[in-house]
């Protein structure tokens, strides 16, 4: 296993990882890689996804969609960077969208619903999480009310991120009312002998009508119920809600993006994804829709500031204000799946960040970098560049915990700024480069999403917009609790230890 585990693996992080669990725990490290040691998402699994991409790539080349253009509306210095996403994925530069950040619960689910109610022929969504309780209950009730009217609707779940979803009366009220719901990577005793079950589909995407989508860090989850149990406050998740009057926008890339997932499902999927492509026509939708801005349809929230609930503890959340509408927005859809797509969303965040002249503001819930990213990051700092991580100083994993803690001495010694955020488990997802430059998405700061999971981020070339996501980490950083390197050397040298213990093992967690 040894001589498996030196060949197969390219990252030797990984491979002295794996090595010290084969020898230290012989027969659980041998039979914990055989399950769990490299990205196996199954041959018929690949198979299909190659398939369903086919499919699309031939529907756009018969309805003139080019996917892979706009590098020329780019400034210079970001051409190489945004060639990184279109090599792998095929997707390029779109411009003219219309966008706004939506920082709190309150205002996501209410945009979503009045979108949905809105809606007129397709809702594609697509979510790691469905967890059916308070307000994810009225989005649920909405897309029933949808596929009722004659919206055609499909929801995307990942088959163990919403196990709860899956064996509730909301799931069946939905296939009930007309709703198709897929389960994303499902999992079982035999099919774990042919892939990995820890790859999950860590995707939050939803596409209404073609023109209005969201994408962001924000589950199909009420943080109000969520994971009370684990101590850690509220979740606090942001979205990006896009639109575009344009024939191709961010909205189309999403689309072909959550189209191909549920066609890659299986053969059933399939057979139906090819009969919608054969039969779709672009001059069959309406290309001048009637997309109304959020804030002219959603109620505003007190004083147009967007306020976090009080949480159940009675700690008191924070409060953002409402961003304004930004027209005009460049952007690029980065989607990335082992076996698939390389590691483009690692690929894109290490040379952005070797890039930096100015400032580097990283928001993650969860940071547990590899050499090179750490790397990186010091080497930015060392350089003068201005080097924030904004991290929760609680989060739901207490080995994540703990080896993320191994990295803070060499961050701090080069000069690194480190935000522990306390009011509650931060989990936005944002990487604000240059005050010109911002990747939004699904992604943290871990091997897990970088190498494993089914992610999506959104890179944003337009200097607004990346204003709007720069002020909401302002914010955050008003929450925080500043980390010092006297104070953090001062600790007792056996908690030391122990994070430089479980560091060994971060390149798996």
């Amino acid at each position: 296993m040894t001589l498996r585990v030196v060949t197969v693996q390219r990252n030797i992080g990984v491979s002295i990882a794996w090595v010290a669990v084969l020898y230290t725990l012989p027969l659980f490290g041998f039979i914990a890689y055989l399950l769990l040691g490299e990205p196996m998402i199954g041959r018929r699994y690949r198979n299909r996804v190659d398939q369903a991409g086919m499919m699309m790539n031939d529907m756009a080349k018969r309805e003139h969609l080019v996917f892979d253009q706009g590098q020329e509306l780019l400034p210079a210095n970001y051409r190489g960077v945004s060639q990184i996403g279109t090599r792998w994925t095929g997707l390029g530069v779109f411009p003219e969208h219309k966008m706004q950040l939506l920082t709190d619960p309150n205002s996501i689910f209410q945009g979503l619903i009045e979108d949905i109610n809105t809606a007129q022929r397709i809702i594609l969504m697509e979510f790691y999480i469905v967890y059916p309780k308070g307000q994810t209950l009225d989005v649920i009730a909405a897309l029933s009310a949808a596929a009722q009217r004659g919206v055609e609707c499909h929801i995307l779940a990942d088959s163990v991120g919403s196990f709860s979803f899956f064996n509730s009366k909301e799931h069946r009220m939905l296939e009930k009312a007309g709703v198709f719901v897929h389960q994303s990577l499902p999992v079982g005793l035999f099919k774990t002998l042919f892939k990995r079950s820890d790859l999950r589909n860590h995707r939050k995407i939803v596409v209404i009508d073609e023109y209005i989508g969201y994408i962001g860090s924000f589950n199909l989850v009420d943080p109000r119920f969520f994971k009370q149990n684990k101590k850690v406050g509220q979740w606090i998740d942001v979205a990006i809600r896009t639109t575009s009057r344009q024939s191709m926008s961010i909205t189309t890339a999403m689309a072909k993006l959550v189209a191909t997932d549920i066609g890659a499902e299986n053969k059933d999927n399939l057979d139906a994804l090819h009969h919608r492509v054969n039969n779709y026509t672009r001059k069959l939708y309406v290309m001048d829709p009637t997309i109304n801005d959020l804030n002219s349809r959603v109620k505003v929230l007190g004083n147009n500031v967007a306020h976090h609930e009080q949480a159940e503890n009675g700690s008191k959340l924070i409060a953002i204000p409402r961003m304004p509408v930004v027209e005009g927005v460049l952007a690029q859809l980065i989607p990335s799946a082992p076996r698939v797509t390389a590691h483009v969303i690692y690929n894109t965040l290490v040379t952005v960040i070797h890039r930096a002249n100015k400032s580097i503001c990283i928001t993650t819930p969860y940071f547990v970098p590899d050499e090179a990213l750490s790397g990186a990051l010091t080497t930015a700092a060392k350089r003068g560049v201005k080097v924030t991580l904004i991290v929760p100083e609680k989060v739901d994993s207490f080995l994540v915990q703990h080896a993320s803690q191994a990295y803070y001495q060499e961050l701090l010694e080069a000069g690194v700024i480190i935000a522990l955020f306390k009011g509650g488990l931060l989990h936005a997802k944002t990487v604000v480069v240059d005050d010109d430059y911002c990747l939004f998405g699904t992604v943290n700061i871990d091997m897990r999403s970088f190498y494993l999971n089914m992610e999506v981020s959104l890179a944003i070339y337009t200097p607004e917009m990346v204003a709007q996501v720069a002020s909401c980490q302002e914010v955050y950083l008003q929450h925080c609790r500043f980390l010092g390197l006297e104070e953090w050397q001062q600790r007792h040298g056996a908690a030391r230890l122990f994070d430089n213990v479980v560091r060994l093992f971060s390149p798996l967690l």
